[in-house]
């Protein structure tokens, strides 16, 4: 079983916590889903949050998705100017069998501006 790295992201409408946990559910559901994961895959997951986003921890919704042995951090994004608003990103480590080709990485809404070489 090799080691990969799953990227994605998604722009929130609102500073919200129940908004923040709405989409960072999502997010991190479509990452396990288009790439066959289960939560035992993971080894663990840094989520960043652009400096406008202050009302929740990102990895809060994913212990409400039941990620609750995996380590999580959260960081603060960089605050560059003209960047994209409201955006929570994730790197996720993960066990899996799939060539590094065939990983699908996640940007969800808006936030598939971010990469479009390799959002899905």
């Amino acid at each position: 079983m090799a080691v990969r790295a799953v990227r994605g992201a998604v722009q929130l409408e609102r500073d919200e916590a129940g908004h923040m946990e709405e989409q960072v559910g999502a997010l991190l559901t479509a990452v396990l889903e288009r790439n066959d994961l289960a939560t035992d895959d993971l080894i663990s997951i840094w989520f960043t949050a652009t400096p406008d986003l202050h009302s929740d921890f990102p990895a809060a919704a994913a212990r409400r998705l039941g990620i609750v042995d995996a380590p999580l951090i959260c960081a603060q994004e960089l605050d560059i100017e003209g960047a994209l608003p409201r955006v929570v990103r994730v790197l996720a480590h993960i066990e899996s069998d799939r060539p590094r080709a065939d990983i699908a990485h996640v940007y969800l809404g808006a936030a598939a501006t971010l990469r479009k070489d390799i959002a899905q």
